[in-house]
């Protein structure tokens, strides 16, 4: 609560109000009429003491002068103003008065007075008002203290025009808290855990409960305690909780997860430090939870658990262990850990907990051979991920034993040696025996028998005994074979037994093959030239052997003895083992091409001997010993003759070529200088003429003609003679009847046809100017073809038809009615 700190001297001015010294009657009036107003003295301060008989009205306290004598002034004692204490939720009646404020002054001149401050004309606006002439100061409405706990204002004293007259004063108004706001919780539901078996005293949680009112008095001071507890069990008073800071404990033991899982503790808090006849209260819920801890050991369901797997599986389940823990489930002290304790030294099985039901499922991880382990007897150990807790021991139900059956299968045959090795040197002749691949079946308890077969022989060179193995050759082994690889030959084999069902197995054999020298060398290059001079210019010859060292160089390179010719052009000079160089023995050689006959023999043992020929062109060579162009195709065997001849030939190609062109360009302008039948611009011949269609057979020649003559009756033109005449609209009125072609159901020739409709279209003296398109038949009105009169057609002999010759067979007949002369 804050404290006045003003100093009233004498003749000083302060807050407005002017005291004078206790000299004296005038002085400045402090009246109150408020009942919780007093004087409290400060340490060192003079307060003046206040006549203890009822106060009046009005109470005077003298407003400190400034008095001076000779320019110094003397200090007096400081007057306190006490405190204004308003208490809150007053009902009133409003407003209510609270002190009067009065200058010693105004009994010369009048003084008007205000206040300023928060509650005053500060926000909360207008909590405080003054009578601006009498001084009286009131409170407007109920103070509440949660809100505003003090108000500081300064009351001004200032004469009618507006000049101050005092100094201003500092007036603090305190609010007396009363208890009208209950105890609220921070929470209204508070979760807490503690573990199951705790001991007495064990800290569970805190709840907390704030108060809005004074906490320096009874109104705020808040005190704890539980209510009910659900469920009572094993006690009703499990737990407490301390009055003043809300902590909760455990008082009693017996906690156990198992049995009672949750608690619900209703606590209530109550201010007036927890007088229930005065106080206000409110409560809360407490969840408390018991969580788990590992008190209980896993224990199998059963003492003995079996089980059976076929021989040479893995990863199978042989058996599901069950077990039952009463811990939470889902939890460390829950989960299942399985140990195989004895039974498995070499490891055939491991135990994995089901992650859902918890169940250890026995899994083979190591094949097991029936042959070796007919059944085996484990025994497995449970125990939890979480340790124990402290003072808990392992149960006797925590082991159990496993008996695994191991059930025999029919096995494959198998090659202990796979893959086989072995060496032998190429070309050993085809029945020489290699060796006996032999596979084992390992199901020794089952009499069964095992078949040989080859799987993969790229080059049949091997032939195997079904019944026992023995591997022969079938062919001549060469290690220079494309089927060979860094001379190893491969081949698989098949193993099969007759069991049921049948099983197989492969072995792989591998040959590695020796060298012999079996592979004559052959001399390269083949072909090369040299210049017809002797000079630097020689031939570097080498050789390529399929064989491998020792059997190829150093080589030995000579010419042969015959043909004589050969020794006596030619000379070999050795460079290494493997080079040597072909050149002229002689200072000229006519250019051509030449057969150079060269005997090489490698090293092997015994050596091998090849006579290979290389193409030598001889041709005239420059100043750089390169062959010039023309030495070239002399050197190719051609002399001048024949290159005359074949510039001779081409000339003569080329021009038979430009003759062709020529004449191709006569022919066409030919063609465009006769007049067509149509325009150019209409001419559709090219879309006519489809000279890779072979037509329909002897149907497509079966025309049915009778479609394009006139019908006999025409039911909507009542005046139209029957046959075939021009009609390219539809007539109107009656028509004259003119000569009219006699219609011929059949005809048998498409050429007599057009030329009765040729003579009918002559014929009719209604025809326009020029020839157009003869309709054969009126299908009616509203027909979606247009006039075709504007095509041009005529008879005149003019016309030069001869063309029609070019255009192939479909127009031959038309090409000999209109272009052979005959005669219509």
């Amino acid at each position: 609560m804050p404290k006045s700190t003003g100093m009233l001297h004498g003749g000083r001015e302060n807050a407005g109000v002017k005291f004078s010294s206790c000299v004296g009657t005038k002085g400045t009036q402090y009246e109150t009429s408020s009942p919780h107003s007093g004087h409290k003295p400060q340490k060192g301060k003079k307060v003046v003491a206040l006549d203890p008989s009822p106060p009046p009205k009005d109470t005077l306290l003298p407003w400190p002068q400034h008095q001076n004598a000779n320019g110094l002034r003397r200090r007096k004692r400081d007057w306190v103003i006490p405190p204004i204490n308003v208490p809150e939720n007053s009902r009133g009646p409003f407003p209510q008065q609270l002190v009067r404020i009065r200058s010693d002054k105004d009994n010369d001149i009048p003084i008007r007075y205000s206040i300023t401050g928060v509650g005053a004309d500060q926000p909360p606006m207008e909590v405080f008002s003054i009578d601006s002439m009498s001084g009286r100061m009131y409170v407007t409405r109920p103070m509440d203290r949660e809100e505003h706990a003090s108000y500081h204002l300064r009351a001004h004293a200032v004469d009618m025009n507006g000049n101050k007259v005092e100094n201003p004063i500092d007036l603090y108004i305190y609010v007396i808290d009363m208890n009208d706001n209950r105890p609220e919780f921070i929470n209204q539901v508070y979760n807490g855990s503690v573990d199951e078996g705790s001991k007495p005293g064990t800290y569970v949680m805190t709840v907390t409960a704030n108060d809005a009112d004074d906490s320096t008095t009874a109104n705020g001071m808040v005190r704890y305690r539980i209510v009910t507890q659900t469920p009572q069990s094993p006690s009703q008073n499990m737990f407490t909780i301390n009055s003043e800071t809300g902590d909760i404990v455990t008082v009693a033991a017996g906690l156990d997860r198992e049995k009672v899982q949750q608690y619900t503790v209703i606590v209530q808090a109550t201010d007036m430090e927890g007088n229930l006849n005065y106080g206000l209260s409110n409560t809360a819920t407490a969840i408390i939870t018991v969580t788990d801890v590992n008190d209980n050991p896993p224990e199998f369901t059963a003492s003995t658990f079996a089980g059976e797997v076929p021989e040479n599986r893995v990863e199978t389940v042989v058996a599901n262990l069950t077990v039952m823990d009463r811990d939470q489930p889902h939890s460390p002290n829950w989960n299942a850990v399985y140990r195989i304790i004895s039974g498995d030294p070499s490891g055939h099985f491991s135990v994995r907990t089901d992650p859902v039901t918890n169940e250890g499922m026995v899994t083979v991880v190591k094949a097991v051979d029936y042959e070796l382990n007919r059944a085996f007897m484990l025994t497995v150990m449970v125990s939890n991920q979480a340790p124990l807790a402290s003072g808990i021991q392992m149960s006797f139900q925590s082991t159990a034993g496993v008996t695994i059956s191991i059930m025999d299968i029919n096995e494959a045959p198998y090659f202990p040696s796979n893959h086989k090795l072995i060496r032998l040197e190429e070309g050993v002749p085809p029945g020489t025996v290699l060796t006996t691949f032999s596979a084992v079946d390992p199901d020794r308890f089952m009499q069964q028998a095992v078949r040989y077969s080859k799987l993969s022989d790229p080059a049949s060179w091997l032939h195997i005994n079904a019944t026992n193995g023995q591997i022969t050759t079938a062919a001549v082994l060469d290690r220079e074979s494309l089927y060979t690889k860094n001379n190893v030959y491969e081949a698989t084999f098949l193993a099969a037994d007759n069991g049921i069902p049948p099983a197989s197995g492969t072995g792989t054999l591998q040959i590695y093959l020796i060298d012999i020298n079996d592979n004559a060398p052959e001399l390269l290059p083949k072909e090369a030239q040299i210049c017809e001079r002797p000079n630097l210019n020689a031939i570097n010859i080498t050789a390529a052997d399929a064989d491998v060292d020792p059997n190829i160089g150093p080589y030995v390179f000579e010419l042969p003895f015959v043909p004589a010719a050969v020794r006596k052009n030619w000379t070999i000079t050795r460079l290494n083992g493997d080079y040597a160089q072909l050149s002229l023995r002689i200072l000229y050689l006519e250019a051509g091409m030449y057969d150079v006959p060269i005997i090489v023999t490698d090293s092997g043992n015994p050596p091998l001997s090849n006579t290979s020929i290389i193409k030598v062109k001889v041709c005239p060579c420059d100043d750089n010993g390169d062959c010039t162009t023309i030495g070239a195709v002399a050197a190719a065997g051609l002399g001048t003759g024949a290159i005359v001849a074949i510039l001779i030939c081409i000339l003569i190609l080329l021009t038979m070529v430009l003759l062709f062109v020529m004449w191709m360009k006569r022919r066409e302008k030919e063609r465009h200088t006769k007049q067509l039948l149509i325009d150019p611009e209409d001419d559709v011949r090219d879309n006519i003429l489809k000279y890779d269609e072979e037509g329909g057979g002897e149907e497509d020649q079966d025309y049915d003609l009778s479609q394009l003559q006139q019908p006999e009756a025409m039911g909507h033109v009542p005046s139209k003679a029957p046959g075939v005449r021009r009609v390219d609209e539809r007539p109107v009125g009656a028509e004259p009847q003119y000569p009219i072609r006699p219609m011929v159901p059949h005809p048998g020739d498409i050429g007599d046809f057009i030329n009765e409709g040729l003579r009918a279209a002559d014929n009719d003296p209604t025809a326009p100017p020029y020839d157009s398109l003869l309709v054969f038949d009126y299908e009616g009105s509203g027909s979606t073809a247009g006039s075709v009169s504007s095509l041009n057609s005529s008879s005149s002999g003019d016309q030069d038809y001869d063309y029609l010759n070019d255009w192939g067979p479909r127009f031959k007949k038309l090409a000999d009615m209109y272009g052979g002369g005959e005669e219509d």
